[in-house]
């Protein structure tokens, strides 16, 4: 709290961000990289190692307005290019086609490994002053007036640290303690598990990505590089039920029940690796800030993965909030600021990929036509199908 004398309190950092994944670290290098007028001190605390996370073998699709971003931080040289993207229905008349010339973009987007980008972003991070606390897990957060008082654990036992500003970036700090998340916390659960993996076709498109909605849930497929380009990231969304029984099927029968429900666009899938489910549901809070604490990515909000919009959306979190820090100082006006600008990008953004969870399961005959009706249309709606395609490349920044 303040001195009544009026000497300034003690603050170890400025700013301490929770979470050391691609968001928390894209936003400590860019806080770091603009400290030279502003000079931040940051703290970035995680309970894992950067070695740990490097090795983490899930692919996240990445927009090109995000490459843009991180470019001057670093890029995975591994990233595969996205330049058409697919869109259709099974069983059912529609397609749309967004190509990657058509909007003037070298890409439309990127299929990265986690624990590519988490290495770039980290190797970015070590050439600043950024202070990373690494084996280090936050405890419940106590704010006053002035700051924030939070403590840690790690092997070397328990101690607290006190910053002006602490921002949530890892999706874990509020529900490990008893502090209230910034405004109300909203949730849907669509009653489907993703199954995610890595599978290899017979007959590979080079470049192209495939969301595939059926009447259980949308399968995508992203390129991800491989031999001759024929491995792809599999999102395949269905019931818990069936996807609890397809996780036990033999490698053969699961390669034959996705091609039926995928279809032979691609010709046969011949492997599979590195199954595992999870379950999908839409968590996002209301408000972003509380007094002086911050919530951004998946602890601001966690969305279905259809359209992958979930970690793009949380780049321009840590963006929108490096510049409202970087220019107005790790105070409240900065994060009241920041939480106004992003209110139209997240309301769009969460709103679409909602809709589109919700609106391309259900399992009607005439919703299905109208539903190819309004893919095909966007082929003869130009203006339409682009400000579509933009708001998820490039959402609103304003």
């Amino acid at each position: 709290m303040s001195d009544v004398q009026g000497i300034e309190p003690h603050f170890d950092y400025d700013i301490a961000i929770v979470g050391a994944g691609p968001v928390g670290l894209a936003l400590a290098g860019w806080l770091a990289r603009r400290s030279a007028t502003s000079r931040l001190s940051i703290a970035l605390i995680d309970a894992r190692t950067p070695e740990a996370a490097a090795n983490d073998p899930r692919s996240l699709a990445l927009s090109h307005g995000s490459r843009v971003m991180l470019q001057p931080l670093g890029f995975p040289g591994d990233a595969t290019p996205i330049r058409r993207i697919h869109v259709s229905q099974r069983g059912h008349f529609g397609r749309t086609l967004i190509e990657h010339d058509e909007h003037e973009l070298p890409e439309l987007g990127y299929v990265v490994r986690y624990g590519s980008l988490v290495g770039a972003l980290a190797d970015a991070v070590r050439s600043t002053k950024v202070h990373w606390l690494t084996d280090t897990s936050a405890l419940a957060p106590l704010q006053d007036h002035d700051g924030v008082t939070l403590p840690l654990q790690s092997s070397s036992g328990e101690r607290t640290i006190r910053v002006k500003v602490l921002v949530n970036a890892e999706g874990g700090l509020y529900q490990k303690s008893d502090v209230t998340a910034p405004g109300e916390r909203r949730a849907r659960d669509y009653g489907q598990t993703a199954i995610v993996g890595t599978v290899s076709v017979s007959d590979p498109r080079a470049n192209v990505a495939w969301e595939r909605f059926t009447g259980e849930g949308p399968i995508a497929l992203l390129p991800c590089g491989g031999q001759r380009h024929a491995d792809y990231s599999l999102v395949w969304c269905c019931t818990p039920d069936e996807a609890a029984r397809r996780m036990q099927l033999d490698d053969d029968t699961f390669l034959a029940e996705l091609g039926a429900a995928f279809g032979s666009r691609m010709g046969r899938f011949t492997r599979i690796a590195s199954r595992a489910a999870f379950p999908l549901g839409l968590t996002a809070l209301d408000g972003l800030v509380d007094r002086r604490t911050v919530a951004i990515g998946n602890a601001a909000q966690t969305l279905h993965p259809v359209a992958g919009q979930g970690l793009n959306l949380g780049l321009r979190d840590a963006l929108a909030l490096t510049d409202a820090l970087s220019a107005d100082g790790p105070r409240p006006l900065a994060l009241a600021r920041f939480a106004q600008r992003r209110t139209l990008d997240r309301r769009l953004t969460i709103g679409a990929t909602d809709t589109l969870a919700r609106i391309f399961t259900v399992d009607f005959p005439p919703f299905a036509a109208v539903r190819g009706l309004a893919l095909t249309a966007l082929e003869f709606l130009p203006p339409v199908k682009s400000a579509l395609a933009r708001q998820m490349m490039f959402g609103q920044r304003r």
